[in-house]
C-alpha cells in the first residue's frame, strides 16, 4: 500500500500560491505550447491578462 505523504511547508494559512497554466500558439511552428507558472492568489487575475 501507499502511504500518503504529508506536506510540512504549510503553516495552516492554507495555499497563498496557484499555478496557472497558459496554452500559447507557438508563431514558429504552429503548435501548441503550454507555459507553467506559479503566483501568488492576489495576482492570478493579472497573470492571466
Amino acid at each position: 500500500m501507499a502511504k500518503k505523504t504529508v506536506a510540512s511547508i504549510q503553516k495552516g494559512e492554507g495555499r497563498t500560491y496557484s499555478k496557472i497554466i497558459i496554452m500559447e500558439k507557438s508563431p514558429k511552428t504552429g503548435a501548441y505550447v503550454f507555459r507553467e507558472e506559479m503566483v501568488p492568489n492576489d495576482a492570478v487575475k493579472d497573470a492571466l491578462k
